[in-house]
Order: structure tokens, then sequence, then C-alpha cells
């Protein structure tokens, strides 16, 4: 194959030649190439149609170390479900020793191989190589995505087998390594589920399920990844908050290896004996598990039926599933609220009809609608009965029931910061109706959380937060909540774990743990908001950049699918964790919201603050 030259001249290995017959691409091994010098570009694989199966090239007889480093690296990309072809380019011991699955590291740029000089000017039996590049993210042992960032280097070392007279690699990287947009092409997120240990919905004595991402392989058999990822149990991060139903040591029967639904849309999951001796109920929920997990991935399952022993357990169903736990993805709010021109608390109906036509806000009932409290940012619990209020100047915090005659009272907080920037942020409500709150003031900042929405306030603990926190939302699992910190000039969103020690119901000391960044490449967060189990869109700029919105995953990645339509001057936004409401922003424009298919419209000229409950 020939060698292309870069920009500056300089010879580089052309890309390996892609063969397509009948939907399998082979990645072919590399001809003869320079034996010094760099090797760059592997990663440059083009992103395929996701039907098709991307197989690497075997070894070729008397290929050179660079074609050996070259073939290992793409075969890295490829679709072959244990690495077969990848460890034919590695010593038999190497082979056997070698862990795939122990992380894959994504780098901005496919791995560059600096050829490692000989410490004498004769070749020896063997050869050296550094892998480089720049890090993106890390996906580890249980297939959990975490940004990174510096320099990759690696060393691959090659041997000169005296037996079969054929060069390979006795020192591989660990685990995998690939470019991002071979990242993209071979893997794809998905939610895994659990259930909040210490958390239940407030309207419903409904278990509350919570979303896990992890990444897969997009095209290595993905159901059956996800299910052995489900019953291995949560990532590290989430584990401290959620629990599993499966009982432990709970796997896919032996001998099982792959999965697939039926005509009926029934997949059926033989599970080993520890299963065997599950009660109904645990039964039902370890299939609720199974269920929420495997529709995230596709939407060729409405139900699960678990079989242990060779006997059946039992089997849910879609309805089945959402009658006994709850999903923030699934709850269809009935209004949307913001604050009007005259800053009352209005709601028109959460349904855009598509027309264009503009709603028609109304006063909600109760004193934040009808009262004499002029607002600033407001928010509206998840049951839609009662709404919190910040005033104008953002000293105080006021509660209030959505009914009509109903009185306001005192306000249940107030904060003494000397500046409007340095008081209460926008509240938010969790799933057990619960209050939550942040006071900026400089001299006694604080996360709040008040019990229903009322009493004193309890002070949240924050280890690790490093700055004030800008504005908070609390997700509708109720266990995790993001949060803006602000320090010095940067506004960064953090995904919190939140962690209650006590009985529900009981006095409890709670905590945010484990502050992670979601969008590490951003230099100032606007706005954000929850807009599914584990996605939020976030309106933030990078350093020197323009505004922009976006969608993320609470690990970081970015989900796959376009980002919102453009809009200019975007000041708040507001999602629903079901993705079928409309995105709502305030804007230039006033209130506007982009309902599915269609541009962004206007919804009211003088509103501010929009949110959906929550």
């Amino acid at each position: 194959m020939d060698a292309d030259r870069d920009g500056g001249g300089r010879r580089t290995p052309g890309r390996a030649a892609v063969y397509a017959a009948c939907g399998v691409v082979l990645l072919a091994g590399c001809a003869s190439m320079p034996d010094s010098g760099d090797l760059r570009g592997v990663d440059s694989t083009p992103r395929q149609d996701t039907q098709v199966r991307v197989f690497a090239m075997p070894p070729q007889e008397d290929a050179e170390p660079t074609d050996i480093v070259q073939g290992f690296l793409e075969a890295l990309t490829s679709d072959d479900p244990n690495y077969e072809t990848a460890r034919k380019y590695l010593t038999a011991s190497a082979a056997k020793q070698w862990q795939p699955g122990l992380s894959t590291t994504v780098l901005d740029d496919g791995p560059g191989a600096d050829v490692v000089p000989p410490v004498d000017r004769e070749q020896g039996d063997d050869k050296s190589f550094t892998l480089v590049g720049t890090k993106v993210a890390v996906v580890d042992a249980q297939q959990s995505y975490t940004p990174a960032s510096g320099e990759y280097r690696e060393t691959v070392h090659l041997v000169h087998d005296k037996k079969t007279k054929q060069w390979r690699i006795d020192s591989p990287p660990r685990g995998v390594v690939m470019g991002k947009s071979d990242f993209q092409r071979n893997y794809v997120s998905v939610n895994k589920y659990y259930f909040a240990s210490n958390t239940r919905s407030a309207s419903a004595p409904q278990t509350v399920a919570v979303a896990d991402p992890v990444y897969v392989r997009e095209r290595v058999d993905p159901m059956t990844q996800l299910v052995r990822s489900l019953l291995s149990g949560p990532t590290s991060w989430l584990d401290p908050v959620v629990r599993t139903s499966f009982p432990t040591g709970t796997a896919l029967k032996s001998g099982v290896s792959a999965l697939a639904p039926d005509d009926r849309s029934t997949l059926t999951v033989p599970l080993n004996g520890k299963a065997e001796r599950v009660g109904a109920d645990q039964c039902k929920a370890m299939a609720t598990q199974l269920l929420f997990s495997l529709q995230n991935l596709t939407p060729a399952v409405d139900d699960v039926e678990l079989q242990a022993g060779g006997k059946h357990l039992c089997s849910v169903s879609e309805s089945e599933a959402n009658g006994d736990a709850m999903r923030g993805s699934v709850e269809r709010p009935d209004f949307l609220y913001f604050v009007n021109g005259e800053h009352r608390l209005v709601r028109v109906s959460a349904e855009a009809d598509g027309s264009g036509t503009k709603a028609q806000a109304v006063p909600v009932p109760g004193a934040l609608g009808e009262g004499d409290k002029a607002l600033r940012s407001v928010a509206v619990s998840r049951d839609e009965h009662t709404a919190a209020g910040v005033g104008i100047d953002g000293k105080a915090l006021y509660v209030g029931s959505l009914v009509s005659g109903g009185s306001l009272g005192e306000p249940v907080l107030v904060s003494t910061g000397k500046n409007e920037t340095d008081r209460l942020t926008t509240p938010s409500w969790d799933t057990e109706g619960d209050l939550w709150v942040a006071d900026r003031n400089p001299a006694d900042p604080r996360l709040l959380l008040f019990k229903e929405g009322a009493g004193e306030p309890l002070d949240v603990g924050t280890p690790g937060l490093d700055g004030r926190i800008k504005d908070l939302r609390v997700a509708a699992d109720g266990v995790r909540i993001a949060l803006v910190v602000e320090k010095g000039s940067k506004q960064s969103l953090f995904i919190g774990r939140i962690e209650r020690e006590g009985k529900t119901g009981d006095p409890q000391s709670v905590s945010v743990r484990e502050l992670r960044s979601t969008t590490p490449d951003l230099e100032e967060v606007t706005t954000m908001s929850w807009a599914g189990d584990s996605r939020l869109v976030v309106v933030g700029r990078e350093q020197g950049g323009v505004q922009q919105t976006r969608y993320v995953q609470v690990d970081g990645s970015t989900p796959e699918g376009p980002p919102p339509a453009a809009l200019t001057g975007v000041k708040e936004i507001a999602a629903s964790e079901n993705d079928e409401m409309p995105l709502v922003a305030y804007s230039e424009d006033g209130i506007v919201r982009l309902p599915s298919g269609a541009q962004w419209q206007k919804v009211d000229a003088d509103g501010t603050a929009p949110v959906y409950p929550g």
C-alpha cells in the first residue's frame, strides 16, 4: 500500500484498504511499509452504516514490525467478538495474558506509533514502538465512561520468532486503544437500571428506577452484553445509592452465548441456580430491571421471561413494569410553568400542538399566581400540587400550594447576601417531595434541603465542592443532582450522588458526594436541565467560542443524535425527562419551545424562568 504525505510533507502510511461485500468490511493489514519513522493515522476508518460488520485481516506472511503494529491497532477497531484476529498479532503467551476488557482508552485521533531507535544500528530480534495520542476518555472494566485528558503513551514491544520467522507483539498495550471516530462507530451508550436504595416516589408508593449508563460494543451482540453487565451489578460510582433485585452471584446459565427475542417480542433469559428460589415479587423486580434496560437498547422487546433450573420463574410486560417502578423518562407533566411579565407564576399546557399557535398562559391557582409577591425564579413539585418561588431580589424563598385561595405566609428562607447574585438560586423539587436550594452568600454559602418544602432547612454536606453553586437540578430518580459550580470566571457542570443516612420518613443526614465533571470542555455553563434518565441539555461556551446548546450524558459522554436547533441568547433552558415533551428556553424572544420536528415557537414575549415540574 502506498504511503501518503501529511501536510508537512512527512511520509506516513496510507490507510488500510477497506473491502465491503455482503455487509462485511475487512480491514486489510498493511503491505510493505518503512521500518523507521512514525506510524500515524490508524484511526481513519470511515464511520460505517450500523448494519455493516467490520472485521480485521490477520497478519500477512513476513509482515514487517510496522505492519504488525498497524494491523493490531486496526484489529482493535473491528467487530471481532473476542478479538481473536487481534490476538494473532501477539505471541502465544501475550495472547493468553492480554485482557482487552480491562479498559478502552479513547484518543482524540487514532494512536500514532513512534519507532523507538535501537541501542545500536543493527536491527536485532526485537523492536519497540511508543503509541502516542491525546486522551479523550477511558471506559473501564465495568464499561463505565469517564472523560480524560493529557498525553497517552504506551510502549509496544515486538520480537522476531526464531521458529516461525515472523514478527509478533509480546508486550501489547493495556486493554484496547482507539480514536474517537472508531469508538463512536464501535460502541453505543445504554442505560441499565437499578432501584434507588433509600428513595421512593412521594406521589405513589413506587420503587424508583435509576439509570446507570454503560458502553457496549454496538455490533457484537449488545443485548447479551447488556444483560451480563446488569447482572454483574451497578458501576462503582452509583453503587452506594442503588440496589439490585438479583441475588448475589446471579448470572446467565452456563452455555448461553446469545440472547434474542422471539416473534412475540418476548426475551427469555435463562439464569443460573442462584435465582432458582426467588419469590414472585422479587422475580418481578428482577424482570422489571431487565425490561427497562433492554427497552433502552431496542424497541424489539415488549416482555421479559425469566427461567432458572429449566423452569419458568416469572414474566413481566411493559405495563406491569411501569406499574411497579417509576422512571422519570416515562412521566408526562401536565403543564409548563414560567414567570410572566408581571412576575407571577403562570402555566400553559405541556403539550405543544405543533401548529405554531401561541399558547395562552394562565396564572396558577394559589398565592404564587394570584398574590402580590414578585418572583424571579420558580420550581413546581413533581406531583404539580405545590410550588416554590424566589422573590424578585433573590432574598426570600416562598412555598405555596397550587390551590385557589391558598395563602402564602412568611418566607421559609431569607438570604443575607449583599448583592442579588449572592443570594438564592432557582429551587428544585426531588421525587420525595423535598425542596432543594442553594444560598450563594459568600459569607455562608450553603446547599439546603426542606423536607416536604417546610420546616427548618437541613444543611446538605458537599465534600469536594470547589466553588459556589450557581444553579442546581435534582434528577427524577432522587439520587443524583446536577450542579453548576462557579469558581473565578469559570462555570462548570457537575453531577453529584445524593446519599441519605437514616430510614425514609425519619430524620436523615444528606450529602452530595463524588462530584464529577460532565462538560470539561465548556468554560462557561449558562444553564442546564435534566432531559432524560441519564441525559441533560446544557447551554454554554468553550473558551473563546460562541454559545451552544447540546445534550450530554451524566458520565460526560455525548449521546448519539443531533443537538437541539440553534437559538441565540439563551438565558435559561428547561426540559422534561420525558423526551416527547418540547424543549423550552428563555431567550431574546422571551419564552420559546421546540416541538418535535418543528422550529422554535414563541410562547410568551415577556416571560422568564421556564420550568417543568421538578
